[in-house]
């Protein structure tokens, strides 16, 4: 073992950042896209709907096919792997947007907007904070997706722990494959640990739950 890091330890650190950096902008692009898509739609029940078939539709393709068909579009690299992976993590975000909104209490909403707060102040006072932890759920989920996901982004020339994948399948050295597959669950890992304090962090007081 020791060998082997004395001879790729260097080679493995460097895919592990390409891997943390194409997943990070991924998650953030797909962040930027659902959340405020689904705060707009959420009450509009017939978008909605369609919305959210278009992205189960989507996730319902395999990732290599969704990668290969960026390949004619975008070409190789870290951009269409990045565009095809934002596109592919947008249903747990949406979906958890959307039900973050309608289970407010209409209670709510109706005294809010008694006070005369304008659709803006609604979203940014009422509707972000009062979803802020399912929409947090969602993004968790996106976030190990999305790492485990990227592994497959160097079949379209975009570097990241794939590189180590597809090499030790290649080559036959299973050492390869075993120190991809450990790095990508740490990053899994330590993502998911680091959201779960952003959103006990975030969320307010009266919505937290205990686990």
């Amino acid at each position: 073992m020791m060998e082997f890091l004395e001879v790729n330890g260097a080679d493995l650190m460097l895919k592990t950042w390409e891997h943390f950096y194409i997943s990070l902008i991924s998650l953030v692009i797909g962040i930027l896209i659902a959340v405020p898509v689904g705060m707009m739609i959420a009450n509009t029940k017939r978008l909605a709907g369609w919305v959210l078939t278009t992205a189960g539709v989507l996730q319902t393709v395999p990732t290599l096919a969704v990668l290969a068909l960026m390949i004619p579009l975008f070409g190789v690299g870290r951009i269409p792997a990045i565009i095809a992976l934002s596109a592919y993590i947008l249903l747990p975000i949406l979906n958890n947007t959307i039900i973050g909104v309608r289970n407010i209490d209409p209670n709510i909403m109706d005294a809010a907007k008694s006070m005369g707060m304008t659709r803006g102040q609604l979203m940014r006072r009422i509707e972000v904070p009062m979803s802020t932890p399912l929409i947090l759920s969602g993004i968790r989920l996106s976030s190990v997706y999305v790492i485990s996901w990227a592994t497959l982004a160097s079949y379209i020339g975009a570097g990241g722990l794939g590189d180590f994948v597809f090499n030790g399948l290649n080559t036959y050295q299973p050492e390869l494959i075993i120190s991809a597959a450990i790095m990508v669950t740490v990053l899994a890992l330590i993502a998911d640990f680091c959201l779960s304090l952003t959103e006990k962090w975030v969320t307010p007081k009266g919505l937290k739950v205990s686990r």
